[in-house]
C-alpha cells in the first residue's frame, strides 16, 4: 500500500503513515530516525519520496550529510530492527479547552511522529502490546542498571552500555568506574556474606537472641536486594505462587461467580467485626468507642459512593480487599508485639536521625543552640539531612526497586493500572508531587480516574521528610508511620468510590517506572550533594509556608474577635479555630474520641484543612497548649486524623506539578482538584477510624517527648 509504487521498501524497517495538517494522507515515513532510508526524505509539511515525485529536498535531511555518532541509543543498536511498542502512538488525552501551551521537555520518543488523526495509528490484535501476568512481573524487574541489571548490549532492546570500552573507546578497561561494573558481583558476594555472618552471630548469641526480629528483618531485605540484581523475583516467589493457585484459587473456583463477591464482603465484614469487638476492653479503648469508630467508617464509605461519579462502575473487589488491607495494617502495628517492635525501631531510627542532624547544628551555631527546642532548630535540620541521606539509597536503585515491589503488590491485589499503584506506593516515602514525576512519560496519557487517584493518594498521606519533622515535634512515630502505610490501600478505596474507572488505561497490566536522567548523579557524592541542594528548597519552602499561614491566620482571627466584640461574644473569642471545631464536631464524634474531648480534635481537623497539618501538629504537641490533658486515645485518633496533605494549599502544588507535567490535561486537573481534595481529607479519617476500632492496650505508645522523660525519670530512680 506505497503512495509511490517506484520506490522501493526494504523488508526490515519500521513504516509509519503519515498524514498531513488537515489528516490527508502525504505518503509513508521509516522509522530509522537519523538514519533515513534514501529513497525517502522530508519535505515541507508532508514526506514524498525520492525521484519523480522529488521537490526540492532539504539539505539538512539527506542521510550522507547525516552523521553517526556514539551515543548510547544511536550507536550499534540504531543499525538493529527498531522495536515497535503499542503504546509508542497513542495520542494525548487531551480533553481540556485548547490553549498555547508553554514549552517542556517532551515525555515521547524524540522521534516518534504523532497524526493528526489517531485512527491511522490504531493496532490491530496481532500488532499490539497483550500484557500477561508474566510480562507484568518481567516488567516490574527491569529497572536501571545502577539497580542491578547487567550492563552491556541487551539483545531485546539493542540499548548499549555507556561504560563498554567495545562501543566507547573513551572508556579504558583499566577505569575504576568499568572495573566495578565488571566484578561488582565480587562486591555483591562480600556483602552479602558480611551480613549473614552478622545475623548469624546475633542469632548465636545467648544476650542478644531475644532482639532478633530487627536484625532479622533486616537481613532479609538486604539478601532479597541482593539476590534479584542477578535472580529475577519471580523465582524467590515460585513456592507461594505454586500455593497460591492450588489453594486460594482451588478453593474460589467452587464458589458461583455470582456469590463470590458478597461472601468476600460479608468475610471482610466478619473479621473486622471479630477483630474490633472480641478482645477485651481498657481503659482508653472502650467497645462503645470502637462501635462508634466502626459506624463511622460506614459513614465515610456510603458517603462517597453516593456521591460517587459512577455507582455501577465501582468494583467491589477494590474497595473489600482495600479495606481489609487496611485494617490488618492496623491489627498488626497496635495490637501485636511483633508490630510494635517494628514500628518502634522505625520511631528509633528517626530521633536518631534528628541527633545528627543536631550534631551538623551544632557545629554552625553552639552545642546550647542545637539542644533549643525551636522549629527552626529542630525541624527544619533535620528535613534538610534526611532528603541528603534519602538520595544516596534514590542514587543505587534501592527506593526505586523497594517502590516497585510495594507497587506490584497493590497492582495485584487491588486491580488498580501501574501508573496508580505507583503512585499511591511512593507518595508516603517521597511525597505529593516527587511521586507524580515517577511517572512523568504517562501522565499526558492518564484516565480522568487515574487523575483523580494520583491526586487523592498525595492528599491522603505526608513525605518521609516532613515525617521526620512531625518526629522531632513530638508526634507519636509508630502512629504517623501506620498512618502511612495505610493510606496507601485507604486512598485507593475512596479514590475508587468517588471516581471509579471507566475508561481503558494505558498503564493496564504492567508496573513500570520509566528513567529518568535529568539529574542524574555522576557518584555518591555528587548525589549526597543535589539531595543536600533539594533540603535546602524544601526546607525553605516549609519555613516560608510556615511563617506566612500562621501570620494570615493571626490577621483573619484579630479582625473575627474584633467583629464578634460588637456581638458580645468573648470568652472564647471569635476566631477561625473555633468556628471550624463546631462545623467538624460531627467528624470528630464519628472517629470515636472521648466525649469531653470531641471539640478540641475537630478544631484540629479544621485547622489541618483550612491551613495545613504543620500547624495543627504544632497545637497537638505544644507542652503548654490546650492539648496537654488530652487522654492517650484521644491524641492518637488526633495523630491518625491529621496525618496527610489534604489542606487547600496542597491544591496549588498538585494543580502546579501535574499541570506542568502534562499543560494539555491542566483542565482535567483543575476540575478534579476540590474533589480529590475531599476524597484525600476522607482517606486520612478512614484511616483513624480503623485506628479507633484497633486501639486497646496503649502503655507502650508514647511520643519521643515522653519517652525521654520516662527514661530520665527511670534514671533519677536508679541513682536514687
Amino acid at each position: 500500500m506505497s503512495a509511490h509504487p517506484e520506490a522501493t521498501h526494504e523488508p526490515d524497517l519500521a513504516e509509519v503513515r503519515v498524514t498531513g495538517e488537515h489528516g490527508q494522507e502525504q505518503g509513508y515515513h521509516h522509522g530509522t530516525h537519523s538514519h533515513g532510508h534514501p529513497h525517502f526524505v522530508h519535505h515541507g509539511e508532508g514526506i514524498h519520496a525520492d525521484g519523480p515525485h522529488n521537490i526540492h529536498p532539504d539539505p539538512a535531511l539527506d542521510p550522507h550529510n547525516q552523521h553517526i555518532h556514539t551515543h548510547p541509543h544511536h550507536a550499534r543498536s540504531a543499525h538493529k530492527k527498531p522495536t515497535v511498542y503499542a503504546d509508542l502512538h497513542i495520542p494525548q488525552r487531551d480533553t481540556s479547552p485548547p490553549r498555547e501551551r508553554m514549552d517542556e521537555p517532551t515525555s515521547h520518543p524524540p522521534h516518534s511522529h504523532y497524526p493528526a488523526d489517531p485512527e491511522l495509528h490504531r493496532h490491530s490484535s496481532s500488532s499490539s502490546h497483550h500484557v500477561e501476568d508474566q510480562d507484568v512481573i518481567n516488567t516490574v524487574e527491569k529497572m536501571d542498571e545502577k539497580g542491578g541489571l547487567s550492563a552491556s548490549v541487551s539483545e531485546e532492546t539493542g540499548v548499549v552500555d555507556p561504560l563498554d570500552p567495545d562501543t566507547d573507546p573513551n572508556i579504558s578497561k583499566w577505569s575504576l568506574k568499568y572495573i566495578i561494573r565488571k566484578y561488582r558481583w565480587c562486591f555483591h558476594l562480600f556483602w552479602g556474606c558480611f551480613f549473614t555472618a552478622w545475623w548469624i552471630s546475633i542469632v548465636a548469641q545467648d544476650k542478644h537472641r531475644h532482639m532478633w526480629l530487627i536484625p532479622t528483618i533486616l537481613w532479609m531485605f538486604i539478601m532479597a536486594r541482593l539476590i534479584t540484581l542477578y535472580l529475577p523475583a519471580r523465582y524467590l516467589l515460585i513456592w507461594a505462587n505454586w500455593i497460591w493457585q492450588r489453594t486460594i484459587v482451588v478453593a474460589v473456583s467452587y464458589i458461583p461467580p455470582v456469590a463470590r463477591i458478597p461472601l468476600a464482603a460479608l468475610g471482610c465484614v466478619g473479621v473486622i467485626l471479630l477483630g474490633t469487638f472480641v478482645t477485651r476492653e481498657y481503659p482508653d479503648s472502650k467497645r462503645s468507642d470502637r462501635a462508634i469508630s466502626f459506624f463511622g467508617c460506614i459513614v465515610a464509605i456510603f458517603a462517597l459512593y453516593v456521591t460517587s461519579n459512577n455507582r455501577k462502575a465501582v468494583k467491589p473487589h477494590t474497595i473489600i480487599t482495600g479495606m481489609l488491607m487496611q485494617y490488618i495494617v492496623a491489627l498488626f502495628v497496635l495490637r501485636t508485639k511483633c508490630g510494635y517492635d517494628i514500628f518502634n525501631f522505625i520511631s528509633f531510627l528517626a530521633r536518631k536521625l534528628l541527633e545528627f542532624a543536631k550534631d551538623g547544628v551544632a557545629f554552625i551555631t553552639s552545642p546550647e543552640t542545637s539542644q533549643l527546642g525551636m522549629f527552626f532548630f529542630t525541624v527544619l535540620p533535620a528535613v534538610l539531612f534526611f532528603i541528603a541521606f534519602i538520595h544516596i539509597f534514590f542514587y543505587w536503585g534501592w527506593i526505586q526497586w523497594g517502590v516497585c515491589k510495594f507497587a506490584y503488590f497493590f497492582f495485584w491485589t487491588m486491580s488498580v493500572s501501574g501508573a496508580e499503584s505507583i503512585v499511591a506506593a511512593a507518595s508516603p516515602f517521597i511525597g505529593q508531587g516527587e511521586s507524580a514525576i515517577l511517572i512523568k512519560p504517562f501522565i499526558p496519557h492518564l484516565t480522568k480516574a487515574e487523575i483523580h487517584q494520583i491526586m487523592a493518594s498525595g492528599f491522603a498521606t505526608i513525605s518521609g521528610s516532613t515525617l521526620v519533622a512531625y518526629i522531632g515535634m513530638g508526634i507519636n512515630p509508630q502512629a504517623v508511620v501506620s498512618s502511612c502505610i495505610m493510606s496507601i490501600p485507604g486512598s485507593i478505596v475512596c479514590s475508587k468510590l468517588r471516581f471509579p474507572e471507566t475508561e481503558e488505561t494505558l498503564t493496564s497490566g504492567r508496573v513500570i517506572i520509566p528513567e529518568d536522567d535529568t539529574a542524574e548523579a555522576d557518584n555518591v557524592l555528587h548525589a549526597f550533594a543535589n539531595g543536600a541542594w533539594l533540603g535546602l528548597v524544601i526546607a525553605g519552602a516549609i519555613m516560608t509556608t510556615q511563617l506566612c499561614i500562621i501570620a494570615l491566620v493571626a490577621l483573619i482571627n484579630a479582625l473575627l474577635t474584633w467583629f464578634g466584640g460588637f456581638w458580645n461574644i468573648h470568652d472564647p473569642n471569635l476566631t477561625i479555630d473555633m468556628m471550624l471545631g463546631y462545623l467538624f464536631y460531627p467528624i470528630g464524634f464519628l472517629l470515636g474520641t472521648p466525649r469531653n474531648e470531641i471539640y478540641k480534635i475537630s478544631k484540629l481537623i479544621g485547622v489541618k484543612i483550612i491551613q495545613n497539618e504543620f500547624v495543627a501538629y504544632g497545637m497537638l504537641s505544644d507542652p503548654k497548649g490546650e492539648y496537654t490533658e488530652l487522654s492517650k486515645r484521644g491524641a492518637m485518633l488526633a495523630t491518625y486524623a491529621l496525618c496527610g496533605f489534604a489542606n487547600v494549599g496542597s491544591v496549588g502544588t498538585q494543580i502546579g506539578v501535574l499541570g506542568k507535567l502534562a499543560p494539555g490535561r491542566s483542565g482535567d486537573i483543575s476540575k478534579m482538584a476540590i474533589s480529590a481534595l475531599i476524597t484525600g481529607a476522607i482517606s486520612t479519617l478512614l484511616s483513624a477510624c480503623v485506628a479507633g476500632m484497633v486501639l486497646a492496650d496503649m502503655t507502650n505508645f508514647l511520643t519521643p517527648i515522653q519517652a525521654v522523660a520516662a527514661e530520665a525519670a527511670a534514671k533519677a530512680a536508679g541513682n536514687g
